[in-house]
């Protein structure tokens, strides 16, 4: 694997949640929607995932989603290097009410990362 997603990476912050949800920005790609907040004080870009459980009640299912938004977002974040100190910290939550393909989600997630970057 070229391109790791570490455990510096994974946003497990309960406050930095809070926060995104507060204040910050949107970008909408169905079946995903991206949330960012660019902060100076981390290290890394910081990322996690979300599918609710209203659309998906078995497990399985949302944890596969997760699983492929995850590997998505670890083949495209070469696209977020930038030489400045921002860094962002980023929420995928899955929209959709059906189980996606992996190529859809792939889609999406380049074209979020593509939005936030303008």
């Amino acid at each position: 694997m070229p391109h790791p997603f570490s455990k510096k990476e994974k946003l497990k912050s309960r406050k930095l949640i809070a926060q995104l949800f507060e204040e910050g920005n949107g970008a909408t790609k169905f079946p995903v929607k991206l949330l960012y907040l660019p902060l100076e004080r981390v290290d890394n870009h910081q990322a996690t995932f979300a599918v609710p459980k209203k659309n998906f009640k078995s497990a399985v299912d949302r944890n596969r989603i997760k699983r492929q938004l995850r590997e998505a977002y670890r083949l495209q974040k070469e696209g977020l290097v930038m030489p400045s100190e921002i860094k962002y910290t980023l929420l995928f939550i899955y929209l959709g009410k059906k189980k996606p393909s992996y190529e859809q989600l792939e889609n999406a997630v380049a074209d979020l990362l593509k939005k936030m970057l303008k």
